[in-house]
């Protein structure tokens, strides 16, 4: 079993292999021309085809670009059915996650001499978590165990307290901002 460590590694070298990156960069820059389009859309995505990356470790069921706007929140969130793995791709943000009592900090840079723990950060299932961007708009690309069609976005009653109840879940699939 391999650890989660040598996961984000793989994920890692997957997502800056030539083919992938070039893939993703030219993804980034699409998404972001939502957030031009409109100024009241704080968060945009779309799907990653898998087939852009070299093998990816067992359980990776989708992959995701997603470009948050610049000094905002796009809100906390939880995803009850999927283990997020998530990288800093361009920019840099604080994405918090809730300890169960608070927000926890955890500032990932999109430097490729920065150390995995530095650029990564995984999210088990279920696990609130608040992006903090930036002075620029912050994208990143996310790895999910479940498939595109059945990530489950839920979000809280209460953002500063996401313990005290959901307001919404759906998917993802078949929207594309928020």
């Amino acid at each position: 079993m391999s650890s989660e460590r040598d996961i984000l590694e793989s994920l890692d070298q997957a997502a800056r292999a030539p083919r992938a990156a070039t893939f993703l960069s030219a993804l980034v820059e699409d998404v972001a021309s939502v957030l031009k389009r409109d100024p009241a859309t704080r968060l945009a995505w779309r799907t990653v085809p898998l087939d852009i990356y070299a093998p990816l470790p067992a359980g990776i069921a989708s992959s995701w670009v997603f470009v948050l706007r610049a000094r905002s929140s796009s809100g906390a969130e939880r995803h009850p059915n999927s283990i997020q793995r998530v990288m800093s791709y361009q920019g840099w943000a604080d994405m918090r996650t809730w300890s169960g009592e608070r927000w926890v900090s955890n500032h990932l840079r999109s430097d490729p001499d920065e150390k995995v723990e530095n650029r990564w950060l995984s999210i088990p299932a279920n696990r609130w978590h608040r992006p903090a961007m930036a002075d620029a708009d912050w994208a990143v690309v996310s790895f999910h165990t479940a498939s595109d069609a059945e990530l489950i976005e839920e979000l809280p009653l209460d953002d500063e307290h996401p313990d005290r109840g959901c307001r919404a879940a759906e998917v993802y699939a078949g929207r594309q901002a928020r």
